[in-house]
C-alpha cells in the first residue's frame, strides 16, 4: 500500500510540476504575452561620424643668438689704484682723527670706483654668433571616424516582416515578445 501511495504522489508531481518551466519560459498568463523566436531576414549595420583627437608632434628649426663675453684676465689693478688715489684725497681733509676718517672713507670709495670701472671695461667686447635649434611642440587635431552604432534588424514572425534596433548582431534568429489583448 505504501508503495502504490508513493507511485501515486510522484505521478501527481510530474504532471504538476514538469510543464511549469516550459510555461514559464514561454508565457505569461496572467498578462497575456509569451516569447518566441523570429527569423532574421536582414542586419544592417548602423554607423555615426565621431571627432576623435589626434596629437601630433610639430617641429621645426628656429635661429637662436648666443653672446660669448671677452675673457680677460681679472685684474685688481684699478680698484688698488683707486683706493690709493682716495686714500690721500681723503687725507687732505680734516685734521687728528677726522683726518683719519677721511682718509678711510676715500681709500674706500676710490676702491669701489677703480672696481666698477674695472668691471665695465671686463663687459666690454665679445662676439655673438647664431645656430639653428630643434623646438617641438605638442598639437592637438581632430580626424573624423565612422563608429558602429548598433544594427537595424528585419525579421519575419508568422508571415509578418518587422525591424528593430540593437546593440548587438542578433545572428539567424532574434527573440520576441507577443502579447495578446482582448478586444472589447
Amino acid at each position: 500500500m505504501q508503495k502504490t501511495r508513493l507511485m501515486r504522489t510522484t505521478i501527481i508531481a510530474a504532471v504538476v510540476l514538469i510543464p511549469l518551466p516550459s510555461a514559464a519560459n514561454h508565457a505569461n498568463f496572467s498578462s497575456g504575452t509569451h516569447l518566441d523566436y523570429a527569423t532574421v531576414q536582414n542586419v544592417k549595420q548602423l554607423t555615426r561620424i565621431v571627432s576623435v583627437p589626434v596629437s601630433r608632434e610639430e617641429c621645426w628649426e628656429e635661429a637662436v643668438t648666443h653672446y660669448q663675453p671677452a675673457v680677460r684676465a681679472r685684474s685688481y689693478t684699478p680698484t688698488i689704484l683707486g683706493g690709493i688715489v682716495g686714500a690721500v684725497a681723503g687725507n687732505q681733509f680734516g685734521s687728528g682723527s677726522g683726518r683719519d676718517w677721511a682718509t678711510v672713507a676715500g681709500t674706500t670709495l676710490g676702491a669701489s670706483i677703480g672696481s666698477d670701472y674695472n668691471n665695465r671695461r671686463s663687459l666690454t667686447g665679445g662676439t655673438s654668433y647664431t645656430t639653428n635649434e630643434r623646438r617641438c611642440r605638442v598639437v592637438n587635431d581632430f580626424q573624423q571616424e565612422e563608429r558602429a552604432d548598433g544594427y537595424l534588424v528585419t525579421y519575419t514572425h508568422d508571415g509578418r516582416q518587422y525591424e528593430t534596433r540593437t546593440a548587438n548582431h542578433p545572428g539567424d534568429k532574434i527573440r520576441v515578445r507577443l502579447a495578446v489583448t482582448p478586444v472589447e
